[in-house]
């Protein structure tokens, strides 16, 4: 009777080597909850993307409906040569890769500069100006949208990707900047005064010390910037008003008209430039581990 008493005991509190099973079995069950709830909007977009024709609607909760087809994805990807109808797909995706990639290398090398000047440097102004920093990120985007437009329309960057660059790069780098500067303060000095003692200069401490130690902190900036360029509309939609220009947020909004909507194309769309995100996130979640600078002191 003891035994089964102190059996139950350790089910529901566990002991001192870990977490009780009743514990641990109402986090997996939350945790599959939450991702039936996060995976279930992406299964019923692919469920539309495999329907024939613009049926958006269906009484059937089938993930893969009964007469499924891969019509929408060839008319995404190649057109429809029969109606002499072609496709821009790799040409948004295209316009999308460059400005994304552009912005995420622009952000990660200017908020990586700036964020090691805050750190490590002491100079006047250095205190209101991280608050300003800070300050910038509670302002809406929207309220932005006039300010930098009237700034692209002067310098004659409308129609531009560099004026895109630019209006993303306002955005993204002063929050990346207070990443990377919280980071940066982790890092012990000494090492670089070490590298001081052996004849290296700053820049030279910066680049072969402190940015191969900072690597998890500089992917993390870097899929900041690019996710907040690649899926963007709005700004790209003031900025970029050339067909021939669009990225594919703008591209996929040209299957919506004002009175119809090619759903089973704008579902297919958004499952194929859903592709290269999930590439991106697979290959850096190798660099998404902290804790780099704790076996550079140990020892």
């Amino acid at each position: 009777m003891q035994q089964k008493k102190s059996l139950a005991y350790r089910f529901f509190h566990g002991s001192r080597r870990g977490d009780s099973p009743f514990k641990r079995m109402w986090i997996h069950l939350a945790l599959i909850f939450s991702s039936i709830i996060a995976i279930y909007p992406v299964l019923r977009i692919f469920s539309i993307s495999l329907r024939p024709g613009d049926r958006a609607l269906s009484t059937s909760l089938a993930i893969i409906p009964p007469d499924a087809t891969l019509r929408n994805y060839q008319l995404v990807l190649f057109g429809d040569p029969s109606r002499h109808l072609r496709s821009d797909f790799f040409l948004w995706l295209w316009n999308s890769l460059s400005i994304t990639v552009t912005t995420a290398l622009v952000g990660v090398i200017l908020s990586a500069t700036a964020a090691y000047a805050f750190s490590r440097f002491r100079f006047p102004g250095r205190g209101p100006a991280m608050i300003f920093l800070l300050t910038t990120q509670m302002i809406p985007a929207a309220m932005l949208l006039l300010p930098i437009y009237m700034m692209l329309v002067r310098f004659h960057m409308i129609n531009s990707y560099l004026g895109l660059i630019i209006a993303y790069s306002v955005t993204s780098v002063p929050f990346s900047i207070w990443i990377l500067k919280g980071y940066y303060d982790t890092i012990p000095p000494d090492l670089e005064e070490a590298a001081r003692i052996d004849g290296a200069t700053y820049l030279s401490a910066f680049y072969r010390i402190i940015l191969p130690l900072s690597t998890p902190a500089l992917v993390i900036v870097f899929l900041f910037n690019f996710m907040g360029s690649w899926s963007e509309y709005i700004v790209a939609r003031v900025v970029l008003q050339k067909q021939d220009m669009y990225t594919w947020p703008l591209g996929l909004w040209t299957y919506a008209g004002q009175y119809t909507l090619a759903a089973g194309r704008f579902a297919a769309g958004s499952i194929l430039v859903a592709v290269p995100v999930m590439i991106l996130f697979l290959y850096s979640s190798k660099w998404l581990v902290s804790g780099l600078t704790l076996g550079s002191v140990k020892g």
